[in-house]
């Protein structure tokens, strides 16, 4: 029985190019973590090749939701964090299936919230420099102002604000009101961050390096990006009306 304190969500849509690859990488670290995949109904089989694996191999570590059509990638985070909350993982990752994260870094995710007293950790491609590999120059901008300009209108102290590497303590996704998260894209992940921030959780970034997908193709569109941008605004907005919760253990 693989036992662990850690599930590490990922949300597919047609990855059966990346999917048994990414599941026998995470299997592969030293440190044991768990893997729940949110399939939104791929129609190339990719909760196909999880049930296999499942079925052969990794049964007490690795978990499948499978859900009808594309629901959006906040709606899959959280229902993937529900499913975690009901059950005693303490950390709780989120981690796309392209490669685009590299699973080595896990460990410094887990590390920096374990050892090191962060709430929150989140691979930062920004901290050092722009740590992005094989991206078209404009999306690497588009994303990089776009981290800059979420810092400058909500005070929040990340520089990689749309991330979607990251790792939640326990009691934080406890805390966070989830039928209050209104973004479904990757305005979700500022909301989450923000939000987390707000309360008054820790959040420490983690440099990791961002590798465009090989494998697959990108579910980026110019929508999600507008959606950041101007829920941003939203967000702003509300910080300043809106009663938070308190800290829950």
């Amino acid at each position: 029985m693989h036992t662990s304190d850690s599930i590490v969500i990922i949300p597919t849509y047609n990855e059966k190019e990346n999917m048994e690859k990414i599941v026998r990488a995470v299997f592969s670290l030293e440190k044991c973590f768990h893997i729940l995949v949110i399939d939104d109904g791929s129609p190339d089989g990719t909760a196909d090749i999880v049930k296999r694996l499942m079925r052969d191999e990794f049964a007490d570590r690795l978990f499948l939701v499978e859900r009808t059509g594309k629901l959006g990638l906040g709606t899959a985070y959280i229902a993937g964090f529900k499913w975690a909350l009901e059950r005693d993982y303490e950390y709780i990752f989120e981690m796309d299936a392209d490669f685009s994260h590299n699973p080595n870094d896990l460990p410094r995710l887990y590390a920096a919230c374990h050892d090191e007293g962060a709430d929150v950790s989140v691979g930062s491609r920004y901290i050092t420099g722009v740590n992005v590999v094989n991206w078209p120059m404009g999306r690497v901008l588009m994303s990089y102002f776009a981290s800059k300009y979420v810092r400058f209108v909500t005070g929040i102290s990340v520089n990689d604000t749309t991330a979607g590497f990251v790792c939640y303590r326990r009691r934080v996704l406890k805390t966070l009101e989830f039928d209050k998260i209104r973004f479904k894209g990757y305005a979700f992940q500022i909301e989450m961050k923000y939000t987390a921030y707000r309360i008054g959780f820790k959040i420490k970034e983690v440099s990791v390096v961002f590798v465009n997908r090989k494998e697959g193709t990108s579910k980026m569109s110019g929508g999600i990006f507008s959606e950041a941008l101007f829920g941003v605004m939203r967000l702003r907005l509300d910080g300043w009306f809106r009663k938070y919760p308190k800290i829950k253990n």
